[in-house]
């Protein structure tokens, strides 16, 4: 991010503040695809018991843009870092995609307002309460 943004945007999340801390108590241990850098704290450890870890984000900090093979590690659901393990995506997974809710993109079943088409019928047997 520009220092313009790291100066004045702190809804970015990569502000002055996470770059000091990140400098006093991180150390680095891997990068992603997307540019994502991530960090293990040096010593001690963190609320849970375990060293914090953490992720500065290339650009804006949306947790979506984490990969499926560090998520599982900034979890702590595995100990081995993404760059230790050759990491084979399943046949399911498709490539990142970011949150479009709120754009143009956003998902609209059919029947909503914002998209075409008309809504199925429903088939349960709801009825509502009618007053006498």
């Amino acid at each position: 991010m520009s220092l313009f943004s790291e100066v004045f945007v702190w809804w970015g999340g990569n502000t002055w503040g996470t770059r000091w801390y990140t400098w006093r108590h991180g150390k680095r241990v891997g990068e992603d695809s997307q540019g994502n850098v991530y960090y293990i704290q040096r010593k001690g450890i963190g609320p849970l018991g375990k060293p914090r870890r953490w992720v500065v984000y290339k650009s804006y900090a949306e947790s979506s843009q984490i990969p499926p093979e560090w998520h599982g590690w900034m979890h702590h659901t595995v100990d081995t870092l993404p760059t230790d393990e050759t990491y084979h995506p399943r046949p399911w997974q498709k490539p990142h995609r970011a949150n479009m809710t709120g754009t143009p993109q956003a998902y609209r079943p059919a029947g909503s307002i914002l998209a075409s088409g008309k809504r199925a019928a429903s088939d349960s047997d709801y009825e509502p309460w009618q007053p006498k």
